[in-house]
């Protein structure tokens, strides 16, 4: 059984992912903005005894490194799932201010490489060595329909952050891979999307298993198709 570190785990498709890998015996690292306020997560992890629920704002930096220090487990598998959507429009969408800017890059991009930088000392170390982050198809260039601009350029630099990393880490034999959740769902992808969270959790947790450095530095959706950048 694997440990498994996963980032916004308190909803949607992070709390899924949670309780599959938990309802299969691995132990969880699960964490939470404000875990005090995570009541399914905190629920779940009364149920299975299996789910570690920790605070972690992973656009702080004095957040990041304070789980950093706390986290002395060996970790299998980094889940670097946190995410935000603030804004669908496009070009003149007043939603798309200088706040929401920073907002979105901090959690969907630097947040990301924070925590990977911080807990690559317990990846190292660990039988599994793998990091994988949540990108999205928003990301594509070569899908860009024009709107949402800075949820897609910060996936797009999620999905850039990932191949990058995989580069680096080769010679450490860890594996990073991108990959996109589907249309979930959740609060972010809305009550008509295609897919429960179930259904993607399942599908990503099985891709994270096929993951390996034959592969590392792949950009695929939750069923295992290749994703144009």
């Amino acid at each position: 059984m694997a440990t498994i570190l996963i980032t916004g785990a308190n909803r949607g498709i992070g709390l899924a992912m949670t309780r599959l890998t938990a309802q299969r015996g691995d132990t969880v690292i699960a964490t939470a903005r404000m875990p005090d306020n995570a009541d399914a997560l905190n629920e779940l992890a009364a149920e299975t005894g299996r789910v570690a629920v920790r605070a972690l704002d992973v656009t702080d930096e004095a957040s990041v490194a304070a789980f950093a220090d706390a986290t002395t487990e060996a970790v299998d598998l980094l889940v670097l799932n946190a995410g935000v959507l603030n804004a669908y429009g496009g070009l003149g969408d007043p939603a798309h201010t200088a706040e929401a800017w920073r907002e979105v890059l901090m959690t969907n991009v630097a947040g990301p490489f924070l925590v990977a930088r911080a807990m690559l000392p317990n990846v190292d170390r660990s039988a599994g060595k793998k990091i994988v982050i949540l990108s999205s198809i928003m990301a594509s260039s070569e899908r860009a329909p024009g709107n949402a601009y800075p949820y897609r350029a910060s996936k797009a630099a999620a999905a850039n952050l990932a191949r990058n990393l995989a580069a680096e880490l080769q010679p450490r034999g860890i594996a990073v891979g991108a990959y996109h959740p589907g249309w979930v769902r959740t609060d972010m992808g809305g009550g008509g999307a295609d897919i429960s969270v179930e259904e993607s959790a399942g599908g990503l947790l099985g891709r994270f298993d096929a993951l390996s450095m034959a592969t590392s530095g792949v950009f695929e959706d939750y069923r295992g198709q290749a994703i144009p950048f």
